[in-house]
């Protein structure tokens, strides 16, 4: 029997064709009643099922949820499901968090179907045949968790290969659906990351080795139809489970509270990205701080400076001026990133994100190098003319290359060696001056065709994210293309695109991720703990970490705040040594904290140690530099330099209140799902659950509630919200008289 290369199955764009639209291959078998789907996906692949459902939003929630049923009911069946980020709707662990939620809950995710199997474990009522495992955990959500024992650890562009090892026969996953022509395709959407490199292996497999596999699309209303490499034929899948009369809602996710430490981590990360330049961003806070920093580079660069000026960013931090940039983004960035955040979408709307990127290699040499531009001219012509890319007697071939870049409009014909536009001809010979003054006149377009300005792997976001994709311009969407997390995340050849075209079009990316830790030997721990417990996943962090490498103008940037709280106490979030890493130190590049920038690339490690420190919160630094010195990685006489020793909240929180004043650095750039009542009460709640970590810090909550005074009407519209206003037992009363004095503090 002939051995599958997993690999050289996904390099050929026509192998993949061939296997998702081969004659011979029926169009999907169209259900509506999710019940039946269930019968005949057991009567192709029998009781034991290995189910592959996508990354966050894309699961097919429907189907897995009647699959789930039906093996809870049935022990002869057998079911695996492999997945990662399994979405939930928050729920409170209190009386009193359930005050705050429940409202909110009942507002906010009205109408999205939850995942009945994260109910049950959740509850620890999962059935012996059914067993779920991850290879990316929401962030802290299994912590000192069961589903512990099954994270599967992998680079996101592993995922395919790990997924058809453990032997996947049914993947399910949510789909978009159009009609144009009477011919209906069908969109991966928000989840076109792994399905674009599964599908054709497994189809393979079916054939060559027999394999079982059912590919499952389910039809979501709600979804945006993302163009580009994600529009799949109807012969993709097995079966379609057509839309329901009223479809589930997609899981949104609030927007973040965007801190001060957080504005700062943004603004000094903005600095770093060059116009022109290659975007990849995270999820978070600290992402939506970047993108809302770029917007205010780019509109309003004035105020930008002036902050730019007060942090004295030049003088602290040359590695700003080597490879940064501070002025308005007139070429424009594009974005290169696994996960399409709305920063994106902000970016774009600003008019930021508007670098197009193109498949044909001479093109997009010529646009790197300024040689063109996207605006269509004479000198477009002449110069693919001079680069060989056309004959100077145009052929059929060189037409439809012409007109497929839109350089030429799609009504002009060749015929003879003669051009016909409007009844109008000339001879198709550009040696002639004649004949180009009328090709200019006659058959030029204005835009080059087939550009990208995104290229992302998987989505989720806010309701008005979702809103934004689903009314989008059909020029728009163009822009847009949803494609393999192997496309975006490696540099590798693939039948996407090969490693040629991707560095291209790469050029000065800045691949920014989030951490939760930093070594001094320039370690980064993002996904887990040294005892072991997984917090989320290495995802695609990796990936992008060791991409950056292998590009001469790329930088890898790692974003982490400075301090945390930690089981009531304040610590460190800059290390001197940890038990765990996920970036190792080899890959260290660029860290940036609410205090600044440490550039460690390329430097010895007494340097990587002062970088860091310098870029330490200020009551840390001591203890951290008595342990360098004490290992012998920094000089004795080493001192950190003044500009550098009052790195304290204080400092920031001076510094944004002055730019703030100007109305800069809100809490909420592009609002919030929450009300400005709920807004204030999440802050009361907030310090009260930090203040009441430690038994010392309960001990003073009992004291201070027992000391409130009388609430304000304010206050006591607030409290209405929390249902407390006639508190029926001690616990309310106390949880009123407690969230009543930190209203009045706050």
């Amino acid at each position: 029997m002939p051995v599958l290369d997993v690999e050289a199955k996904t390099r050929s764009a026509q192998q993949v064709l061939n296997s998702t639209k081969a004659t011979d291959k029926p169009e999907a078998v169209r259900l509506n009643d999710v019940e039946k789907l269930v019968d005949a996906v057991l009567a192709e692949v029998g009781n034991h099922i290995v189910l592959g459902l996508p990354i966050a939003i894309g699961k097919a929630i429907t189907f897995s949820n009647a699959l789930y049923q039906r093996a809870k009911a049935d022990p002869s069946i057998t079911l695996q499901i492999e997945t990662a980020i399994s979405l939930e709707i928050p729920r409170a662990k209190t009386d009193l968090e359930n005050k705050f939620l429940a409202p909110f809950v009942s507002r906010h995710f009205a109408d999205v179907q939850e995942l009945d199997y994260m109910k049950d474990i959740r509850n620890k009522t999962l059935p012996d045949n059914i067993t779920v495992f991850e290879f990316f955990f929401k962030a802290g959500s299994f912590i000192n968790h069961a589903q512990q024992l099954n994270y599967t650890s992998t680079n996101y562009t592993h995922a395919v290969r790990d997924l058809i090892d453990k032997g996947v026969n049914v993947v399910a996953q949510v789909v978009a659906e159009r009609h144009v022509d009477d011919v209906t395709t069908y969109s991966l959407c928000s989840n076109s990351d792994l399905a674009l490199d599964m599908i054709p292996v497994l189809e393979e497999l079916k054939v060559v080795e027999g394999r079982k596999f059912v590919c499952v699309g389910e039809v979501n209303s709600n979804m945006p139809f993302m163009r580009n490499h994600a529009e799949v034929s109807a012969n993709t899948f097995n079966f379609i489970l057509e839309s329901q009369e009223k479809d589930y809602a997609l899981f949104a996710t609030p927007e973040d509270a965007i801190s001060n430490a957080d504005h700062m981590i943004g603004f000094y990360a903005s600095s770093l990205i060059k116009d022109g330049g290659t975007l990849q961003l995270g999820i978070g806070s600290l992402c939506s701080a970047l993108s809302y920093s770029l917007l205010l580079r780019h509109q309003n660069n004035g105020r930008y400076n002036e902050i730019f000026n007060d942090l004295k960013i030049s003088e602290k931090f040359p590695i700003v001026a080597k490879v940064g940039d501070r002025s308005i983004f007139s070429q424009g960035l594009y974005g290169c990133s696994e996960l399409m955040v709305d920063g994106f979408m902000h970016l774009y709307q600003a008019g930021i994100l508007t670098r197009q990127v193109f498949s044909d290699v001479l093109l997009q040499s010529l646009l790197n190098d300024n040689v063109i531009t996207t605006d269509v001219n004479i000198n477009t012509l002449t110069t693919l003319l001079k680069y060989k890319a056309i004959s100077a007697e145009l052929t059929t071939k060189d037409l439809a290359y012409l007109q497929e870049l839109g350089i030429f409009k799609s009504a002009v014909t060749l015929y003879q060696n003669t051009l016909y536009s409007n009844d109008e001809s000339c001879i198709a010979d550009l040696s002639q001056t004649d004949a180009l003054l009328w090709i200019e006149q006659h058959c030029l377009g204005d835009k080059l065709k087939g550009g990208i300005v995104m290229h992302g792997a998987f989505f989720i976001g806010p309701k008005a994210f979702y809103k934004a994709l689903n009314t989008m311009t059909e020029d728009d969407h163009a822009k847009f293309c949803m494609t393999s997390v192997k496309y975006v995340n490696d540099l590798y050849d693939h039948f996407l695109g090969d490693q040629k075209i991707k560095a291209m079009q790469r050029k000065e990316a800045r691949f920014l991720n989030s951490a939760m830790m930093v070594t001094l030997d320039g370690s980064v721990i993002s996904d887990g703990l040294e005892n072991g417990q997984v917090v989320s996943g290495v995802g695609g962090q990796y990936n992008f970490v060791a991409q950056s490498h292998q590009m001469k103008d790329a930088r890898s940037i790692l974003k982490l705040r400075s301090t945390c709280v930690r089981n009531g106490k304040l610590q460190s979030n800059v290390l001197f040594n940890y038990g765990h890493n996920t970036i190792p130190r080899q890959l260290r590049d660029i860290v940036i904290t609410e205090y600044g920038i440490a550039d460690l690339r390329s430097k010895p490690d007494h340097i990587v140690y002062t970088e860091l420190i310098k870029i330490s919160d200020s009551r840390f630094q001591s203890q951290l530099l008595q342990q360098a010195k004490g290992a012998g990685k920094v000089a004795a006489n080493y001192q950190i330099p003044i500009a550098f020793c009052n790195n304290l909240p204080e400092a920031i929180t001076d510094l944004c209140n002055k730019h703030k004043q100007h109305g800069v650095f809100p809490e909420y750039p592009h609002g919030s799902s929450f009300t400005h009542a709920e807004l204030k009460l999440m802050k009361a709640l907030k310090s009260l659950k930090n203040k009441g970590q430690s038994r010392r810090g309960k001990l003073k909550l009992m004291l201070q509630g027992l000391t409130a005074t009388k609430p304000t009407e304010e206050i006591q519209q607030l409290l209405s919200r929390m249902d407390l206003t006639n508190p029926v037992n001690f616990a309310e009363r106390m949880a009123q008289r407690l969230l009543s004095k930190e209203l009045q503090n706050k």
